[in-house]
Order: structure tokens, then C-alpha cells, then sequence
């Protein structure tokens, strides 16, 4: 199977990548699966991913040279550097970063990610980190230009709730502008000034990810260290269509107009989607252009679970209107300190609901 799908790499790719990566445009942009189809923006500077949920391009994994090759070349145009300070935290800020975290595994991602965050070219960057444990255990860790804010979990057996944290967070940011990220992925020089070119063209929700580069875990564990450079292997997988998870940008005003994130996801998944989904309701621009590196990292226990607590919650909202959603989240009450208002001790035991039972815990009603 692995020589089949070689040889048809060879055939069918090895060509189209080559001579994509060899022009002197950013025709890159638009390499995909072949059964896949893009959407090019109305100013032809990216390209909106027109399949449901994301997807691995399939040649660079059999011949990762590909993927080395995308890779540098999309970090040819829109550079990653490291920094330690940001250039220019002024007051108010051009845009703020909100970073939900929790323990110390990831730590060392986290600092990482804040360096490239502080490498930002062309703007005043704000950055609030919001540690949802138990305990306090990193505040001393953080930059100084880095505000933490602490939000103990109203039970030890809660899992993490990333609803809740960017909910809080927004609260505290110092711009109207936002950048919900995760706290693994270390982005491009010019990817703040970017979102505000488009918030100036009064777009509301931003997804400027094209490629999301997975580094393994090797290649993370050198680069966390100092020992090698973003460059020197090729990576483990190349993911396209990741929408609002991540990393998306909103305004405060479109954030709470679509009345910000769910906090009746608790746990791992499916709280990106349903947020995309309500924010088809502002002026979005969908057409990504920019590279991501993501940090490698053990995976969520619940990630491929299909039963999952998040997944069954995504799939009964979907027969739910837009609407409706939106006009019950009015009645929540959202980012409180005491806790996530979707939290109850009964998540932590079922690991599976029926949509009446979701309907019955969230207060929504599904359409017939």
C-alpha cells in the first residue's frame, strides 16, 4: 500500500507541488488533495477551504520532502521569530492575545508561543494569559509584559473548560480586537498586522490560517530547547480547514453580538465549531494565507472520540438554529469567576449524551 501510494505521489503531486513552489508568486497557497476544492478570495490573497472539517494533505506524507519544501518557502514570506519583549505595549492596544492554560506539561509551549506572540512586527500587542487550575503554578513564569489572571475551576474534577478561559479572558483585553489562541502555536511576524488590515475592511471574524505545520515531537522538544531551528526537520503532518480552532480573531463588538464562546463545552472538543457556526453571523473573511507551527504535543485523551461528551453536544447543536443559540446565551451568564455556567458534576461521569439529554441540560430545544 505504502509503494501504491508512492508511486501515485509521484505520478499525480511530485509535479503540481514543484512547480508551485518554484514560482516566485504564492501559488503554494492554493496546493491541496486532489478530491479537494478551494475557494480563492475576492482579492486573491488566500483561499477558503470549501469541505467540512480539516484535513492532512496527503503527499508530503509520503514524500516529506514536500512538506519541507511548503514549509520553508511559506516561512520565506511571513517569517516566525522568537522575542522576548514585544517592540510596543502601548495603551490602548492595537490587539490583544487571550491564551487559556492549565498545568505544567505545556509550559514550555506556552513560553514559546508567547515569544512569537512578542515578535510581532508593526503593532501594540497586549497579551492575557488565563490559568484555569487549582492552583496557581506559572504567574511567576510569565513574561512581565504578559498579564495572568487565575480562574480556579469550582471543582477539582472539572475538566479543562476552553469556553470559559477565552470568555474571562476577553474581559480583561485591552483591545477591541482579539486573538482567541491556543497556547501551542507559534505564529508569523506579520500575523497581528494582518488581522487589523482586515478589521479595517471592517471585517469581524478572521481566520487567516492556511497550513498548520505539526512539528513531531522530536523536532518540539529541540526547538523548546534552543537546540534547532523551525527549519531543520520536515513535519509530521500539514493540516488545512482548522476554521476557528486554534486561532481566530474577532471584535469585542462581533464577540458580543454572537454572544462570545459556549461554556456548555466542558472538556475536549467541538466549542471551535459551534462559535464558527455563530459567527457566520458577522462579516467574516474566511480565506487563509498565513502558515501556523504547531507544537507538538501528547493528545487529548478525548480527542478521537467520537462519543465524547463535546462531540455529542456539536452534533445536537447543529439542529439548532443559529439564532437560537445566540438568544440563549443572552440568558447565561458568561465568563463569571465561580465557573463555567455549562459546568455540572454530571459531566464528569457520562461520557455520552442523547440529544434529549443535552436538551435537557442546556436548555435548548432542537429543531424538527
Amino acid at each position: 500500500m505504502y509503494i501504491r501510494n508512492l508511486a501515485s505521489v509521484l505520478l499525480k503531486d511530485y509535479g503540481r507541488y514543484s512547480r508551485a513552489l518554484l514560482r516566485s508568486d504564492q501559488s503554494y497557497l492554493a496546493l491541496t488533495n486532489r478530491q479537494e476544492k478551494l475557494e480563492p478570495a475576492p482579492d486573491g490573497s488566500g483561499y477558503l477551504c470549501k469541505w467540512r472539517w480539516t484535513s492532512d494533505l496527503h503527499a508530503p506524507k509520503f514524500m516529506p520532502a514536500l512538506g519541507s519544501r511548503l514549509m520553508k518557502r511559506c516561512l520565506e514570506d511571513h517569517p516566525i521569530l522568537l522575542a522576548d519583549t514585544p517592540a510596543n505595549t502601548s495603551t490602548p492596544s492595537d490587539i490583544s492575545f487571550v491564551i487559556g492554560h492549565r498545568g505544567m506539561e505545556r509550559l514550555p509551549h506556552l513560553l514559546a508561543t508567547l515569544r512569537s506572540i512578542a515578535a510581532q512586527s508593526s503593532v501594540s500587542l497586549d497579551c492575557v494569559v488565563i490559568e484555569q487550575d487549582v492552583e496557581s503554578r506559572i504567574a511567576s513564569m510569565l513574561p512581565a509584559w504578559v498579564r495572568h489572571v487565575h480562574t480556579p475551576p469550582p471543582s477539582i474534577e472539572m475538566p479543562y473548560c476552553r469556553s470559559w478561559a477565552f470568555n474571562i479572558g476577553v474581559k480583561h483585553c485591552r483591545s477591541d480586537v482579539i486573538v482567541l489562541h491556543d497556547n501551542d502555536m507559534l505564529v508569523p511576524i506579520d500575523y497581528a498586522a494582518s488581522i487589523l488590515s482586515r478589521v479595517r475592511q471592517g471585517c469581524e471574524l478572521i481566520n487567516l490560517k492556511r497550513f498548520i505545520f505539526y512539528l513531531n515531537k522530536h523536532h518540539t522538544t529541540a526547538v523548546l530547547r534552543g537546540n534547532s531551528d523551525l527549519l531543520d526537520n520536515y513535519p509530521l503532518a500539514i493540516v488545512q480547514n482548522l476554521e476557528a480552532g486554534g486561532s481566530v480573531a474577532v471584535t469585542r463588538a462581533g464577540f458580543e453580538r454572537i454572544c462570545g464562546m459556549d461554556e456548555s463545552f466542558i472538556g475536549w472538543g467541538g466549542e471551535d465549531n459551534e462559535f464558527w457556526e455563530r459567527g457566520q453571523t458577522l462579516c467574516v473573511w474566511p480565506y487563509g494565507n498565513l502558515p501556523i507551527l504547531h507544537l507538538w504535543h501528547a493528545p487529548q485523551p478525548e480527542k478521537h472520540q467520537l462519543g465524547s461528551a463535546g462531540h455529542a453536544r456539536l452534533q445536537h447543536l447543529t439542529n439548532v438554529s443559529v439564532g437560537q443559540r445566540i438568544s440563549h446565551l443572552r440568558t447565561e451568564v458568561r465568563g463569571a469567576m465561580s465557573g463555567p455556567f455549562g459546568w455540572k458534576p454530571v459531566d464528569c461521569v457520562e461520557s455520552q449524551f442523547t440529544s434529549a439529554q443535552l436538551a435537557g441540560v442546556s436548555g435548548y430545544e432542537a429543531n424538527t
